[in-house]
């Protein structure tokens, strides 16, 4: 691609289909409603927000096939997604579409409500535009988790209920080898182009494909849906979809798998590339300028990223020599790190027995909350291991969202495998991250909100979400769950955890630096067990900016909290503050510093008011 033309598409001014086509497009109407004028498909009504909106939710759900099969669409529960360049392509087109739309509604007066509806369908829109010239489908996934095994995750959230809803899954199955085909095809092209995934995370990539390439149709994980059934279905019925489940995956769905490890094996593995880092053509430090920008939701370098992170590493690196201190441990940092790594007493000896300390933990979190929130979730959320089929490379933990609507819990979700590597004095830090205060509230609250498009209820700037989640982290300090020095040294080893990120993963795609040099900063500056250290660093090697969401967050929280602690002094309400900072849902946090300021605002004219009530009787 030419240079000109990379920088045209990151400032918005074209596409890659409409730079290549001479073809007319075909406008996105209001309603979708399209005459012609002048022999050129125009509107035939003049345009509104609420019509774009709807338009554009619209589009969304048409497009979406896992959605429209849980929201009722009978017919996409038997289909997969369609990731060819085609489906690429028709999604830009409508992307430019939209974004007009969107440019031309912005001088229309609107109320405050409407205004936040407009801006945040303009950030979606634009982030979208901002990666878009990438082509980022040639390498359809990360170290844990990618194409390969979409379906365990979709399984999951999908209803199994009646003799129809079984059916329809064995039909999605049969549909394995176009959907893996499609991927294979993008990765190809990304050989052609020298875009590849780095050969270090391959290993473990190729493990799982090969599990699910060997399995039997009964122990394979995409046949788990088949192994339970209704309670009021017929013998008869279970036994022929039984058989139904077991003919898509010898049929379709494990051939598939075996044609995937061949390709993965034969093809991409000796054609990756053979750094850790994205690389140092123009094209791809652009790429790397634009995810910093996708996953902050500000306009930072990668430099001013590094350099924020050094400085996090050295704050933090001293508190942590203070826990030493009181702890009277006699000897270095690094001896202290690996008393922490060894000793028996910091670990479970059995998967439940996690469990059970993660379950206490999120409980006791649950207790303490009313103290800080005035607004609560209704939805609940429970605690759950790490599916085995995927446990040996994933992460430590994660937060699966519910969905209130369909009467799903929300779940923390631990990594029970490798007991060794899981210490206890990481959990309570875990669980508030994941669960309460951290994703489950955030989330969970965010799909309660009332009023909003639905656009706005699943929306989750990575910066706004995952700067939640660390927060949430400190915040338990706060709410008195960090019981002991080893607990509190867990909380500020997953602090620097996160300083470290901001350091490594600039570090590699944007100094060149090694895994080794990645890993370094983990190993002589945090807690974390060496085995999280290594899939960490695979992680952000394969997931290109993300891990700088985390940290920059947490600081502007923090930021605006201490601001309007300063300006509100003794009136400041923790509840108030935190309701202020959710009850919109994920914001970037350029709009998120714009709430807070008007939250300001209105506790002083709430407090003066409170003071000098208008009607208040004479004395």
């Amino acid at each position: 691609m030419k240079p000109a033309l990379v920088f045209a598409l990151l400032l918005g001014t074209a596409t890659p289909a409409l730079a290549q086509s001479n073809i007319s497009i075909m406008p996105v109407c209001p309603g979708g409603a399209v005459i012609e004028l002048d022999g050129q498909p125009a509107c035939a009504k003049e345009d509104t927000l609420a019509l774009l909106i709807s338009d554009f939710e619209a589009s969304e759900l048409e497009f979406d096939i896992y959605r429209r099969g849980q929201e009722g669409d009978r017919a996409a529960l038997r289909l997969l997604p369609d990731n060819s360049p085609e489906a690429a392509a028709e999604a830009d087109e409508r992307r430019t579409r939209f974004l007009s739309r969107h440019a031309a509604l912005s001088t229309v007066p609107m109320t405050d409500a409407d205004r936040m509806n407009y801006d945040l369908l303009g950030f979606v829109l634009t982030q979208r535009q901002r990666l878009a010239p990438f082509d980022a489908a040639r390498i359809p996934f990360m170290n844990d988790s990618g194409f390969f095994n979409e379906l365990s995750f979709v399984v999951r959230q999908t209803d199994f209920k009646t003799v129809e809803d079984y059916e329809a899954y064995a039909s999605r199955l049969t549909r394995l080898p176009r959907f893996f085909g499609q991927a294979q095809e993008n990765m190809r092209r990304g050989i052609r182009d020298g875009f590849t995934a780095s050969d270090i995370i391959l290993p473990g990539i190729q493990e799982m494909i090969d599990d699910m390439a060997e399995s039997t149709p009964e122990s394979h994980p995409l046949y788990a849906p088949f192994k339970s059934f209704p309670e009021d279905m017929a013998e008869a019925d279970q036994a022929r979809l039984r058989g139904l489940g077991r003919a898509a995956l010898e049929s379709a769905a494990i051939p598939a798998y075996r044609d995937l490890a061949k390709f993965m094996r034969d093809e991409y593995a000796t054609a990756a590339r053979q750094t850790a880092g994205l690389g140092d053509s123009e094209t791809e430090r652009e790429y790397y300028r634009a995810l910093t920008r996708y996953f902050t939701t500000l306009d930072m370098s990668p430099d001013e990223v590094h350099e924020l992170g050094l400085r996090e590493v050295a704050r933090i690196r001293a508190e942590m020599d203070g826990i030493i201190a009181e702890t009277e441990f006699d000897g270095t940092f690094t001896e202290f790190l690996n008393f922490l790594r060894t000793d028996p007493q910091f670990y479970a000896t059995t998967r439940k027995e996690l469990l059970m300390h993660a379950s206490y933990l999120a409980k006791k979190l649950d207790g303490k909350m009313p103290e800080y929130f005035a607004t609560l979730p209704r939805l609940s959320y429970g605690v759950i291991p790490v599916p085995k089929e995927i446990e040996k490379t994933y992460t430590t933990g994660r937060y699966f969202g519910g969905n209130p609507d369909r009467g799903q819990a929300g779940n923390y979700v631990v990594n029970t495998y490798n007991l060794p590597q899981r210490p206890l004095y990481n959990l309570p830090a875990l669980t508030a991250h994941e669960g309460v205060p951290g994703h489950h509230m955030q989330i969970a609250i965010g799909q309660e909100l009332k009023g909003l498009p639905k656009f706005r209820q699943s929306l989750y700037p990575n910066a706004f979400g995952e700067g939640w989640g660390l927060y949430a982290e400190k915040l338990a300090g706060e709410m008195g769950i960090y019981e002991t020095p080893y607990e509190r040294f867990g909380q500020l080893s997953y602090e620097m955890w996160r300083a470290c990120r901001l350091v490594v993963d600039t570090g590699l795609h944007w100094k060149g630096w090694t895994r080794e040099e990645a890993e370094q900063c983990f190993l002589e500056n945090s807690a974390l067990a060496p085995h999280n250290i290594k899939t960490e660093v695979e992680r952000y090697i394969s997931w290109p900016g993300q891990a700088l969401a985390y940290k920059i967050g947490e600081l502007k929280i923090l930021e605006l909290r201490d601001k309007a602690k300063t300006e509100l002094g003794s009136d400041f309400d923790i509840r108030r503050f935190h309701d202020a900072v959710l009850e919109n849902g994920g914001i970037p946090l350029d709009m998120l510093e714009e709430r807070i300021n008007r939250f300001v605002f209105s506790e002083r004219q709430r407090i003066s008011e409170s003071a000098n009530p208008v009607n208040a009787p004479p004395l």
